[in-house]
């Protein structure tokens, strides 16, 4: 996501909801901001917290900055109304059936006048690896729904929230998703899946120019998610 569009740092709170593996945490304790990284996985919580404290020893915590990991339900938040200044949700609401009770809460616990980034798979290369392969998406804990930004929007726009810009990213991630499906979305060890997911990852450290390009040309039409940003009035 796009913190300049979501802008966090000192003496800003953060609820990174759906938190996963911390990524979105991460940078948001970099930047100086207190964040909660919340999650139904106890295991990612526990890499969390240890990424938490092996950054502060590393000297990679300004002053003042506070990482912590809470273990909870999207559907029934541990924290009081008003608790955050932003609210992270990547790639969760797509997982959750009772999608519109979530959207309830994330309004809930967002202060008024707070903003949010929420993002979700976007719906064409979503619908092509469901077509691909059924596993995608019945799997325990997989995917169940494709949303347009239209729908997304409005279901958010229902619970209270006031729209603001989007943007696709992800660009190069969707191809790959195609590939896994396309070859079992299981199949770790297919030769064409292993060179691309090694292509990702040199990517994502090198953040080479012709990549960057490259995925800035691709977001637009095949980015993996789109990106949309809300405030609470």
């Amino acid at each position: 996501m796009d913190f300049a569009r979501l802008p966090v740092g000192p003496g800003v709170r953060v609820l990174d909801l759906g938190c996963g593996g911390g990524r979105h945490a991460f940078e948001v304790l970099r930047r100086g901001g207190d964040v909660v990284a919340f999650d139904m996985d106890q295991a990612e919580l526990d890499g969390v917290a240890s990424m938490f404290a092996a950054m502060d020893k590393a000297g990679e915590v300004p002053p003042g900055a506070t990482g912590r990991t809470v273990r909870g339900t999207a559907l029934d938040m541990p924290f009081e109304d008003g608790s955050f200044d932003r609210v992270i949700a990547a790639e969760v609401l797509e997982h959750i059936p009772d999608d519109m009770a979530a959207m309830r809460e994330l309004f809930r616990v967002l202060k008024p006048g707070g903003t949010a980034a929420v993002t979700v798979p976007s719906f064409l290369p979503e619908r092509i690896c469901w077509a691909l392969d059924e596993a995608y998406h019945t799997a325990p804990g997989g995917h169940v729904r494709i949303y347009t930004l239209a729908e997304l929007s409005a279901k958010l726009k229902a619970v209270g929230f006031r729209i603001g810009p989007h943007h696709h990213a992800h660009g190069l991630h969707a191809p790959y998703w195609w590939i896994k499906c396309a070859v079992g979305v299981n199949n770790d060890d297919h030769p064409l899946a292993k060179a691309y997911h090694e292509l990702l990852v040199w990517d994502i450290m090198k953040r080479p120019a012709a990549t960057r390009v490259a995925e800035a040309l691709l977001n637009p039409i095949i980015g993996k998610s789109v990106v949309l940003y809300i405030r609470k009035p």
